[in-house]
């Protein structure tokens, strides 16, 4: 038998230590994959079939749970479009970021973003949507200039979209950083809401002129030129350049305006096709990366800015776009933030998978930085959390906690809890009468009789154990004293004496 000294022993570890790590070094990377980040506008948590929907069909998005991993637990940061948003693309709460005046650009100077992150690293980025984030700075731009800084500033290669809510003014779609199909000959004259005929806006005012670009924006089309756009821009790629595509929906945001050839296909009016004719863009995008033999190596996900409101039409034929949750789009109650998020990779993530990890949107930029194995600078993305290990199936949980912001206040969730220092839902559902009234909803609280309206004897502040009681039925703050007081003592470290609000 042969006889092996010390010496000789520790010179095969060596070598075979550096063999390895010469292997290592000299291993191929794995190849990075295409995002394509998905954003509807105002869906609720009930509204899609693998949610639970029965009036409203959507297989393309259950085809997508199937093959993916469907989210029971995650949560948009705030409960309305523009913080939701900013805090999806900068990894931080809204509240953080400086106050801008009017529409101006939503971003701080020098404010690291997930496209500007991801273009450095090598991405072609691109954006297909409703933007809602503001151009110019310190000021509004003018729109018939020069939009900048805008998205190009955010890190977008290019984008097509529209400034703002396709209920908002101006109704037309911009171009990188001009408005699309705009005559010089014929300016875009902006007019607020008191100079308009009284019933004859949305509220937000109204824009004329501009012949040729408003009639490039038709409003029972817009979603689906949108999907057309993807389409080209994913059957343009090259397989040697990762692409990452955010792509914020109108649907099914207000006014309920679906495509003459989706109305009357679902059980639940036109927000039911409204949702529906989302399903059939969100199938298109999905088909051009299967024919571009695309889809193992790109990470889909798909997801709301918060949650829907609550009209009559759908509630009417038996629908509830938020399901059993308590409150709507708004409010801090769970149906103004719980969001439906699925995510596909076939390349990495598992499948049919169901997962109740706790997620906020704003943890999007660090998950994705993640998957391109993009490092995330120092002081970027102060409030994201990388939860690709979570959705791996690697590390149970990554969060623990968040903080949600309806427009009147806040809310801190932390484990099973939810806290909320002040009555009410903290946004227009007790507030401001917002959508369908609280008791045609078959809305149930302990702090609130039937009508909604705060019973004598209510507690000051709530406290629920949403694992328990996801409906928020309950008000438990009396029988637990000292959890809403460490909570309410934790969410005052977080967000300070004074937060800055949506609606002051």
């Amino acid at each position: 038998m042969k006889q092996y000294t010390s010496s000789t022993l520790i010179k095969a570890f060596v070598i075979s230590g550096l063999l390895t790590a010469e292997a290592a070094l000299s291993a191929p990377r794995a190849k990075p994959p295409n995002v394509v980040l998905i954003v509807a506008d105002d869906l609720g948590y009930g509204d899609l079939g693998c949610y639970g929907a029965t009036k409203i069909k959507t297989p393309n998005i259950d085809r997508l749970a199937k093959e993916g991993i469907r989210l029971t637990d995650a949560h948009a940061a705030a409960a309305v479009c523009q913080p939701s948003r900013y805090a999806i693309l900068s990894g931080r709460y809204y509240w953080r970021s400086t106050p801008n005046p009017g529409y101006s650009y939503y971003f701080d100077e020098g404010e690291k973003l997930l496209p500007q992150l991801l273009k450095e690293a090598g991405y072609r980025t691109a954006g297909f949507g409703k933007w809602h984030l503001g151009f110019g700075s310190p000021k509004p731009a003018d729109m018939n200039g020069a939009l900048t800084p805008g998205t190009r500033e955010a890190g977008f290669d290019y984008y097509f979209g529209l400034p703002r809510s396709h209920n908002e003014p101006p109704f037309v779609f911009f171009e990188n950083d001009h408005v699309y199909q705009l005559d010089p000959d014929d300016p875009l004259v902006m007019v607020p809401h008191e100079k308009m005929p009284k019933g004859s806006d949305y509220g937000w005012g109204g824009s004329r002129g501009a012949a040729k670009a408003h009639a490039a924006r038709p409003e029972d089309q817009i979603d689906l030129i949108l999907t057309d756009r993807v389409v080209e821009f994913v059957g343009q790629q090259s397989p040697d350049k990762p692409f990452f595509i955010y792509l914020p929906f109108t649907a099914p945001h207000y006014p309920i305006t679906p495509n003459n050839a989706f109305i009357g296909t679902s059980e639940a009016d036109r927000y039911g096709d409204f949702v529906q004719q989302l399903d059939a863009c969100v199938g298109r995008v999905l088909e051009a990366l299967e024919k571009k033999g695309l889809k193992d190596n790109t990470l889909v996900m798909l997801t709301s800015d918060n949650g829907a409101v609550n009209t009559g039409e759908p509630v009417a034929k038996g629908h509830h776009p938020n399901g059993i949750l308590l409150g709507q789009k708004t409010d801090a109650w769970d149906g103004g933030h719980k969001v439906p998020f699925i995510v596909r990779w076939p390349g990495r993530l598992p499948s049919g998978k169901i997962s109740g990890i706790l997620f906020g949107l704003e943890d999007l930029m660090a998950t994705i930085l993640a998957a391109a194995d993009v490092p995330m600078p120092g002081g970027a993305g102060l409030d994201s959390l990388n939860q690709l290990p979570a959705l791996e199936g690697k590390a149970p949980f990554v969060r623990t906690e968040m903080v949600y912001q309806g427009v009147l206040g806040f809310a801190l969730r932390k484990g099973p809890w939810v806290y909320v220092p002040a009555d009410g839902s903290q946004g227009f559902t007790t507030d401001r009468g917002f959508g369908v009234p609280y008791e045609e909803m078959g809305f149930r609280n302990s702090s609130r009789d039937k009508t909604g309206r705060l019973l004598p004897n209510a507690p000051p502040d709530q406290l629920y154990n949403v694992h328990e009681d996801p409906g928020q039925h309950l008000n438990v703050v009396r029988e637990y004293p000292e959890q809403a007081k460490s909570m309410a003592a934790r969410l005052l470290r977080i967000v300070g004496p004074n937060p800055r609000n949506i609606v002051h």
